[in-house]
């Protein structure tokens, strides 16, 4: 385990952060306290930042996922055609 403050942790931030994904843990101090801990990413972590940000939309009940249809199944078909769609779309902003 290191400690490192601030300042330091600024100037060499690149070489910590590889420690860190190599498995060594890495204490972050500020006026030597321990502000912050850097170190590997627990199991179950998404490796990608963007797939975990999506994880923690759906449990945060923000986003749906998709329902996949099951395999086989006939695609679905259209709720209404194009055409009428955008006619309704072109009627509702008409009115403001």
């Amino acid at each position: 385990m290191r400690v490192v403050g601030l300042k330091v942790l600024k100037n060499r931030l690149s070489e910590y952060v590889r420690m860190a994904a190599g498995g060594e843990r890495v204490l972050v101090t500020d006026r030597d306290r321990v502000v912050a801990e850097l170190g590997p990413p627990q199991s179950g972590v998404a490796e990608f930042g963007a797939d975990a940000l999506l994880a923690d939309a759906v449990r945060a009940g923000w986003l749906k996922p998709p329902v996949l249809p099951a395999r086989g199944a006939p695609p679905r078909a259209s709720v209404a055609p194009l055409a009428d769609l955008l006619n309704e779309l072109d009627q509702d902003r008409s009115d403001r």
